[in-house]
């Protein structure tokens, strides 16, 4: 379970609205430099809807908690999937093509770009799934005094 601290700037009943700056998880992350939340080496602020469990209000200091299988679970659907879809494609295209008469590269890449991004409505459709669910949003475990 991995933990960030943060501030919360809008709270209701069920979620806020916590502003963080992710830098306690992302210490020893390899691609640290390349990170989206990372800019020209200072830690950028992010703003995230937790669950609130803990009737957090506007301004407290609380500490956010998240499962790190679910974090893996989106990671490899955004990152991975799309890479295996290509190359399923692109493996498609090559053994389809002479059924087809068709030149087996240009089938290999056309399908296997096809595939990649339809992989990406695939990801749309799933991940709104996946954000319906508990497991897969950051929650607030406790406030700090």
């Amino acid at each position: 379970m991995a933990t960030e601290k943060g501030i919360v700037i809008k709270a209701d009943s069920n979620t806020a609205l916590v502003k963080t700056t992710r830098s306690s998880s992302c210490e020893s992350c390899a691609s640290r430099k390349s990170c989206s939340v990372v800019s020209d080496g200072k830690e950028m602020e992010m703003e995230v809807d937790v669950i609130n469990d803990v009737n957090a209000k506007a301004g407290d200091r609380v500490v956010l908690s998240f499962e790190t299988s679910a974090l893996l679970k989106a990671s490899f659907l955004l990152y991975v999937f799309p890479i295996i879809l290509l190359l399923i494609g692109a493996f498609l295209g090559q053994y389809l093509a002479p059924f087809f008469n068709l030149n087996s590269q240009a089938a290999a890449a056309v399908l296997g770009f096809l595939f990649f991004f339809g992989s990406f409505g695939f990801i749309r459709f799933r991940g709104n799934k996946m954000a319906e669910k508990k497991e897969y949003r950051p929650k607030i475990i406790r406030i700090l005094r």
